[in-house]
Protein backbone atom coordinates (compact mmCIF):
# COMPACT_ATOMS: atom_id res chain seq x y z
CA UNK A 1 0.00 0.00 0.00
CA UNK A 2 1.36 3.48 -1.34
CA UNK A 3 1.53 6.20 1.20
CA UNK A 4 0.64 9.64 -0.06
CA UNK A 5 1.46 12.92 1.42
CA UNK A 6 -1.30 15.22 0.73
CA UNK A 7 -0.43 19.24 0.13
CA UNK A 8 1.51 21.42 -1.38
CA UNK A 9 5.86 20.44 -2.24
CA UNK A 10 6.80 23.98 -0.89
CA UNK A 11 4.95 23.45 2.44
CA UNK A 12 8.47 22.41 4.18
CA UNK A 13 9.97 25.88 2.08
CA UNK A 14 7.61 27.25 4.43
CA UNK A 15 7.73 25.63 7.73
CA UNK A 16 11.99 26.30 7.14
CA UNK A 17 11.36 30.19 6.33
CA UNK A 18 8.71 30.70 9.62
CA UNK A 19 11.33 29.14 11.85
CA UNK A 20 14.61 31.10 10.26
CA UNK A 21 11.66 34.61 11.49
CA UNK A 22 11.66 32.88 14.77
CA UNK A 23 15.38 32.41 15.31
CA UNK A 24 16.08 35.65 13.49
CA UNK A 25 14.08 37.28 15.97
CA UNK A 26 15.19 35.65 19.20
CA UNK A 27 18.49 36.92 18.27
CA UNK A 28 17.36 40.38 18.77
CA UNK A 29 19.41 41.62 15.38
CA UNK A 30 18.40 44.76 14.35
CA UNK A 31 15.46 46.09 12.07
CA UNK A 32 15.82 45.77 8.85
CA UNK A 33 18.91 43.32 8.84
CA UNK A 34 17.02 40.76 6.76
CA UNK A 35 16.12 43.00 4.15
CA UNK A 36 18.87 44.61 4.03
CA UNK A 37 17.26 47.97 4.34
CA UNK A 38 18.00 50.54 6.49
CA UNK A 39 14.61 51.92 8.44
CA UNK A 40 13.42 54.70 8.02
CA UNK A 41 13.62 54.98 4.60
CA UNK A 42 14.72 58.87 4.13
CA UNK A 43 14.71 61.41 1.23
CA UNK A 44 15.86 64.73 1.57
CA UNK A 45 14.96 67.42 -0.72
CA UNK A 46 16.73 71.47 -1.01
CA UNK A 47 14.13 74.26 -1.65
CA UNK A 48 14.37 77.11 -1.51
CA UNK A 49 14.56 78.46 2.29
CA UNK A 50 14.67 75.32 3.51
CA UNK A 51 15.71 71.40 2.99
CA UNK A 52 13.11 68.72 3.92
CA UNK A 53 13.69 65.32 5.16
CA UNK A 54 10.52 63.25 4.44
CA UNK A 55 10.58 59.50 6.40
CA UNK A 56 8.62 56.69 6.36
CA UNK A 57 7.80 55.40 9.45
CA UNK A 58 4.84 53.00 9.47
CA UNK A 59 3.44 51.82 13.11
CA UNK A 60 5.19 54.40 14.65
CA UNK A 61 3.28 56.39 17.29
CA UNK A 62 4.44 60.07 17.86
CA UNK A 63 5.45 59.12 21.68
CA UNK A 64 7.56 56.21 20.20
CA UNK A 65 9.52 58.94 18.21
CA UNK A 66 12.59 61.42 18.91
CA UNK A 67 14.41 63.44 17.43
CA UNK A 68 17.38 65.07 18.59
CA UNK A 69 20.38 67.59 17.05
CA UNK A 70 23.67 68.31 17.85
CA UNK A 71 26.81 69.80 16.15
CA UNK A 72 25.39 68.86 12.51
CA UNK A 73 23.74 65.75 13.53
CA UNK A 74 20.11 64.61 13.61
CA UNK A 75 19.52 61.73 15.59
CA UNK A 76 16.15 60.12 15.07
CA UNK A 77 15.28 57.17 17.10
CA UNK A 78 12.41 55.36 18.04
CA UNK A 79 10.10 52.17 18.54
CA UNK A 80 7.62 50.23 15.80
CA UNK A 81 5.80 47.85 17.79
CA UNK A 82 2.86 45.48 16.14
CA UNK A 83 -0.44 45.00 17.02
CA UNK A 84 -0.89 42.63 20.15
CA UNK A 85 -4.20 41.45 18.58
CA UNK A 86 -1.87 38.33 16.76
CA UNK A 87 -0.15 36.10 18.65
CA UNK A 88 4.16 35.57 17.15
CA UNK A 89 3.03 32.02 16.47
CA UNK A 90 -0.30 32.62 14.38
CA UNK A 91 1.87 34.51 11.61
CA UNK A 92 2.54 33.16 8.49
CA UNK A 93 5.16 35.88 6.98
CA UNK A 94 6.18 38.63 8.46
CA UNK A 95 8.23 41.34 6.78
CA UNK A 96 7.74 44.28 8.71
CA UNK A 97 10.37 44.56 11.66
CA UNK A 98 9.16 45.65 14.90
CA UNK A 99 11.52 46.96 17.68
CA UNK A 100 13.84 49.84 18.54
CA UNK A 101 15.98 51.35 16.17
CA UNK A 102 18.08 54.31 15.17
CA UNK A 103 19.64 56.62 12.98
CA UNK A 104 22.01 59.55 12.75
CA UNK A 105 22.01 62.08 9.47
CA UNK A 106 24.82 64.59 8.84
CA UNK A 107 22.46 67.50 8.66
CA UNK A 108 23.61 69.71 5.39
CA UNK A 109 25.60 72.92 5.24
CA UNK A 110 24.19 75.94 7.24
CA UNK A 111 20.55 74.38 8.89
CA UNK A 112 19.82 76.50 12.05
CA UNK A 113 19.73 73.67 14.61
CA UNK A 114 17.38 75.93 16.68
CA UNK A 115 14.75 76.67 14.43
CA UNK A 116 14.22 72.91 12.74
CA UNK A 117 10.61 71.51 12.99
CA UNK A 118 9.13 68.81 12.95
CA UNK A 119 5.72 66.87 12.40
CA UNK A 120 4.47 63.28 11.88
CA UNK A 121 1.27 62.85 9.78
CA UNK A 122 -0.13 59.12 9.18
CA UNK A 123 3.43 57.76 9.05
CA UNK A 124 4.93 60.37 7.33
CA UNK A 125 7.63 62.10 9.68
CA UNK A 126 8.54 66.03 8.06
CA UNK A 127 11.64 67.44 9.35
CA UNK A 128 12.03 71.35 8.14
CA UNK A 129 15.77 72.31 8.41
CA UNK A 130 15.47 76.23 7.60
CA UNK A 131 18.68 77.43 6.09
CA UNK A 132 20.79 80.08 7.28
CA UNK A 133 19.94 83.44 5.59
CA UNK A 134 22.55 84.42 3.22
CA UNK A 135 25.20 86.68 4.53
CA UNK A 136 25.87 89.63 2.91
CA UNK A 137 29.39 90.98 2.85
CA UNK A 138 30.43 93.51 5.22
CA UNK A 139 32.69 96.52 5.16
CA UNK A 140 35.27 96.82 7.88
CA UNK A 141 36.72 99.70 8.31
CA UNK A 142 40.39 100.51 8.81
CA UNK A 143 41.91 102.84 11.29
CA UNK A 144 44.97 105.11 10.81
CA UNK A 145 47.14 103.74 13.73
CA UNK A 146 50.75 105.40 12.23
CA UNK A 147 50.82 107.66 15.06
CA UNK A 148 50.16 105.28 18.38
CA UNK A 149 52.61 102.48 18.68
CA UNK A 150 52.01 98.95 17.97
CA UNK A 151 52.38 96.42 20.06
CA UNK A 152 51.82 92.74 19.67
CA UNK A 153 51.35 90.18 21.80
CA UNK A 154 54.14 88.10 23.43
CA UNK A 155 56.68 90.40 21.87
CA UNK A 156 58.91 93.30 23.15
CA UNK A 157 58.63 96.70 21.48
Amino acid sequence: MALFRWGSAFDAFRDLEREMDRWIRRLDMAAGSRSGRVFPALNLYELEDEYLLVGELPGVEIQDLDVSVAGGQLQLSGERRLSDDVNDDKYRRRERSRGAWERHIQLPPRVQEDQIRAELVQGILKLHLPKMPNAEPRKISIQDASSSQLSLPGGSE
